[in-house]
């Protein structure tokens, strides 16, 4: 079933047009209270744009995560087209630098863009800005990563991900014939600037903690470097008196420092990640990963620019559900293991990215195709 997005038929600043705007169940109906765009925004966009043009800020955190730049970027800017073709999507990306982010925020602000889609680096750090296009009245949508104050919010169920996770881990163990309760179990987290890390964080934490399994050690990896995470583990496993059984890392990423530093000290521990990145699916093809967590991005990136299409035109939408008191869509994840692989193969992940070199055999093996 479609949830068809119904223009109120309200006065917006510019000329709006909405096309073929529908979005799947629990997505966007349209509340009959929009919020118009005040004088003052109006006199900061005379020099921005033409009449019946709508222009959208798309800002996002950082690179080394793949996901971003191959995936939200280019599915943001077709479901944005798709909803409004006269509508422009103006692209920023901080690598990873919370006050060059601020920057690009506050340039879209005095540019007097018509919505901004925000995916903090700093969740926290986000408030002076956010100031800045509330008195412009500029709605603004957190993406993927919550931030008090965003008129709406899409990402995915993040603890329940963690959940996942920490299941992932007991799976893995089993397949080992390894007792969870027979060793210790280190974690290495996301970035502590990241409102998501933390919820992964206590997510697995809980699935582990009910399992009875011995969390012996934690760390959390600065900006998501793989690199703090390769250094962390080397330490620790120079300084433990025992190898760990398990290492939980919260991301793909983050996993290949895991395994970097495993692997440079010769022990073999069931690790986990997310993203189903293609670094970690040849991971996992390999066999030196035993699961990552898939998130489809194409619907998030269309709740996202379905919602910043409605604003911009002075509508209001309402998610499937709430987080903490803001309208929110939440998107469906799963685990994949060397045996699912296969299932997740489509247009976000493609078998001739990852079946590559010696890997092409293994996929081969897997039914990859």
């Amino acid at each position: 079933m479609r949830h068809n997005l119904q223009s109120r038929n309200k006065k917006s600043r510019k000329k709006f047009a909405l096309l073929g705007a529908s979005v799947a169940i629990g997505a966007l109906a349209l509340s009959g209270c929009g919020s118009q765009k005040g004088q003052g925004n109006e006199e900061a966009d005379s020099g921005s744009g033409g009449d019946g043009e709508v222009t959208i800020a798309l800002l996002l955190p950082e690179s080394k995560t793949t996901r971003y730049e191959s995936l939200d970027k280019p599915n943001f800017e077709k479901y944005v087209a798709e909803a409004n073709p006269d509508a422009t999507v103006k692209y920023s990306n901080a690598n990873q630098d919370a006050t060059q982010q601020q920057q690009q925020f506050e340039a879209a602000v005095t540019e007097g863009v018509d919505a901004i889609v925000l995916d903090p680096v700093d969740a926290s750090a986000v408030a002076s800005s956010l100031s800045k296009a509330q008195a412009k009245k500029i709605p603004v949508i957190a993406y993927d990563r919550f931030f008090k104050g965003a008129d709406y919010y899409t990402s995915f169920d993040n603890k329940k991900i963690g959940n996942l996770q920490g299941q992932a881990v007991l799976d893995g163990l089993k397949a080992e014939d390894t007792d969870p309760k027979s060793g210790a179990v280190w974690m290495v987290n996301g970035d502590p600037k990241d409102p998501n890390a933390a919820d992964f964080k206590a997510g697995a934490e809980e699935t582990l903690k009910d399992a009875g399994v011995d969390i012996a050690e934690s760390h959390d990896t600065l900006d998501w470097n793989p690199d703090d995470a390769r250094k962390w583990v080397e330490g620790q496993l120079q300084s433990a008196e025992k190898d760990p059984i398990a290492i939980y890392a919260a991301n793909d990423g983050t996993a290949g420092g895991v395994l970097a530093a495993t692997k440079k000290a010769k022990v073999k521990t069931v690790v986990t990640g997310q993203d189903a990145e293609v670094d970690g699916l040849q991971n996992i093809l390999r066999g030196d990963q035993y699961a990552t967590i898939y998130k489809s991005i194409p619907p998030q990136a269309e709740f996202a620019a379905k919602a910043a299409v409605a604003l911009a035109g002075g509508e209001k939408p309402e998610g499937s559900t709430t987080y903490k008191d803001t309208p929110t869509d939440f998107v469906e994840a799963k685990v994949v293991t060397k045996d699912t692989v296969k299932d997740i193969v489509g247009d976000q992940i493609k078998a001739e990215d990852i079946c590559t070199g010696e890997v092409k055999k293994l996929c081969d093996d897997a039914g990859v195709k």
